[in-house]
């Protein structure tokens, strides 16, 4: 997510895969998710299908009521008959109302554990996929998309059924009172049908063209929010609003879109079966006159037909709405079929799929999720173990070891060279070592493989004699904690946020961490200290106090490894020197990675690397390469395009 303003409009989604099956075929991806509560869907569907009959009982009864007590003038007959229709419109009533008690909590539950799935496996996917994936279609994808699936479970999916079962038992009875009217109010089936496949064609392609623009959107109101104060600090409120009337205008055509093709469905839907009535109405009024048809099966056989005009215009509608559910569902497995990685085997990135119900590996589907769990909480950190952390290193083979290491960046094109090429570098158990280059160098790259934010594409990384590949993620980064360049916060407490670092840390273990970093004094003067929340991104913050709580969050736990991009760049030179002081205290019982711009920095390591054109291209102490390597101490001195 970044923090700086668009003055552009973001492309459609073309990048992503687009649908090539049917609507049937990824509903019923969803399958795994609403098996938990098949039972009360089953039984929800047998409801609405005998609600939906009783309504085709209905005409029996006026049949019965014409013929019978009205044509004999019997009054008590036609209280009876009045009588027997208030019953069944109870009942379907009630049917109905049954059904929709027995859906909502489930189909409650399924939602929820589907957004709970999604969650989890977004934390278990590589950093590489959310280096591509802009946060707004993955926003949209757990909100608006959801909704929609849930809407589908509770309505159209019942009611295909019901009024395909409706339609049936409808037409046999039609057939069976007088075939030859039957067949005329059953003449418009066979278009319809023509009709309605073409139409789910062309409103699929529609809603996923929505649904897509519509995740674009919300990635320019969330980037809007959270760069607002480069908006207003540039002016560029006009350009952002001119940017989002372009998105709206593009979303609101493609509403429109999908307006036309249901009305134009609708249309024909409700026209065809007025006229077949109509000439059934005409037809059965001539064999009435004739004698061959009683007046009581006519008013049946109307009556029947008018109670399947809901069943029959209804299928536009149905149908539209399960093909947005279609899309909806794809674009969620589109997440769901990324390759997660395994925090917890060693190795390379996992190549399985997510399990879509999340039973094996979280809640199960049926359960709901803890009352008040707050929607904006920090997410769950690694779990650091002291077993971890205490492993001790094989002997000799101490330290970090970067032994002919290679990176490109897993979208880079192919015949792009590496980022990083044959880095061989050894940090010496208990070392310091400073990691200096020009911007763009690979700097922080070279520093986010240790804690295998992404893998080596060649070599090895060593960490206490154990190859980086063979350690899990989870244990991997027990051993290693990171203070990043860009401070990100949580909305949270300032406590939360630097235990993230360590979750079985005490009370002394943060006013330790926060000493070290020099954020005691902030922290306490906050109006709750600690327990204090500040807010999304932390913004309620200087950026040089949200710099010192990362900071804290990296050294609260005593890692073994520490890797520090760039932590003192937002400090004032007197508060940087305090915190410098007491890093000196934390860096002398840990094995240390400092990315250095200023020289201030760089003298707080043992030894200097210089990283220049995706090679070590030196290594010696600060004043050594100050002597006898030119780039280094222009770096160093602030000229050149490296300088800060």
């Amino acid at each position: 997510m970044a923090d700086t303003a668009q003055t552009s409009p973001p492309t459609d989604r073309t990048d992503l895969p687009q649908p090539q099956h049917s609507a049937v075929r990824s509903l019923l991806r969803l399958w795994p998710f609403a098996r938990p509560v098949r039972a009360r869907l089953l039984i929800a569907a047998c409801v609405a299908v005998l609600a939906s009959c009783i309504s085709l009982v209905i005409p029996l009864v006026l049949k019965w009521l014409v013929d019978g007590p009205v044509a004999a003038r019997d009054p008590g007959g036609v209280w009876l008959g009045g009588a027997y229709l208030l019953l069944l419109g109870v009942a379907e009533a009630l049917l109905f109302g049954l059904r929709r008690r027995l859906v909502a909590r489930p189909l409650a539950r399924v939602e929820a554990a589907m957004r709970e799935a999604l969650y989890r496996h977004l934390q278990r996917l590589p950093v590489s996929f959310h280096d591509r994936w802009p946060s707004g279609q993955l926003l949209s994808r757990g909100t608006t998309d959801l909704q929609l699936v849930r809407l589908f479970l509770a309505f159209p999916l019942t009611f295909l059924l019901v009024n395909a079962t409706t339609i049936l038992v409808g037409a046999a009875l039609l057939l069976a009172q007088r075939w030859s009217l039957g067949l005329v109010l059953l003449a418009p089936v066979l278009p319809l049908m023509v009709l309605c496949s073409v139409f789910e064609a062309k409103y699929g392609r529609a809603a996923r063209r929505t649904q897509d623009q519509l995740g674009d959107l919300t990635t320019v109101v969330e980037e809007s929010v959270l760069g607002i104060r480069i908006i207003k600090g540039f002016g560029r409120h006009r350009s952002q609003a001119r940017a989002f009337r372009q998105l709206t205008h593009a979303l609101r055509t493609s509403e429109l879109r999908k307006a036309r093709l249901l009305a134009w469905i609708l249309g024909f839907i409700t026209t065809l079966p007025e006229i077949a009535i109509g000439a059934g109405l005409v037809l059965g009024t001539l064999q009435v006159t004739e004698g061959v048809l009683s007046a009581g099966t006519l008013v049946a056989f109307l009556s029947t037909a008018l109670a399947l005009r809901w069943p029959v215009e209804s299928i536009g509608f149905l149908l539209a709405m399960a093909n947005e559910a279609a899309s909806a569902t794809d674009r969620y497995f589109e997440v769901m079929d990324e390759p997660a990685v395994d925090e917890t085997a060693a190795g390379a990135p996992a190549t399985g799929r997510a399990t879509p119900a999340g039973a094996a590996a979280g809640t199960p589907a049926g359960r709901e999720p803890a009352a008040g769990t707050a929607a904006t909480a920090a997410p769950p950190p690694d779990r650091t173990t002291a077993a971890a952390r205490d492993t001790p290193a094989a002997p000799g083979t101490g330290g970090l070891v970067f032994s002919g290491v290679a990176f490109r960046y897993p979208d880079a094109p192919p015949d792009t060279p590496p980022l990083l090429k044959d880095i061989t570098l050894h940090i010496r158990p208990g070392e310091t070592m400073a990691l200096v280059g020009a911007t763009g160098s690979g700097k922080t790259t070279l520093t986010a493989l240790v804690p295998r934010l992404y893998d080596p594409t060649a070599g090895r990384i060593v960490l206490d004699g154990r190859d980086l590949a063979t350690l899990s993620r989870e244990e991997a980064r027990a051993l290693v904690a990171v203070a990043f360049e860009e401070p990100t916060l949580f909305s949270a407490t300032a406590a939360e946020n630097v235990l993230m670092g360590d979750e079985e840390a005490q009370d002394t273990d943060l006013r330790r961490a926060l000493a070290v970093a020099q954020a005691e004094g902030f922290v306490d003067a906050l109006p709750d200290g600690s327990a204090t929340q500040v807010g999304e991104q932390g913004l309620s913050l200087s950026g040089g106090q949200r710099q010192r709580l990362a900071l804290a969050r990296a050294v609260v736990g005593r890692p073994r490894f520490l890797i520090l991009d760039d932590p003192l760049s937002a400090l004032d030179v007197h508060t940087e020197a305090l915190v410098e002081a007491a890093l000196r205290r934390v860096l002398s019982t840990t094995t240390a990675l400092v990315v250095a711009h200023r020289p201030s920095t760089v003298l707080l390591a043992d030894r200097v690397a210089l990283l220049s054109g995706g090679r070590i291209a030196a290594v010696g102490t600060h004043h050594q390469l100050l002597r006898d390597n030119r780039e280094y101490a222009t770096l160093m001195s602030g000229e050149g395009e490296g300088a800060r």
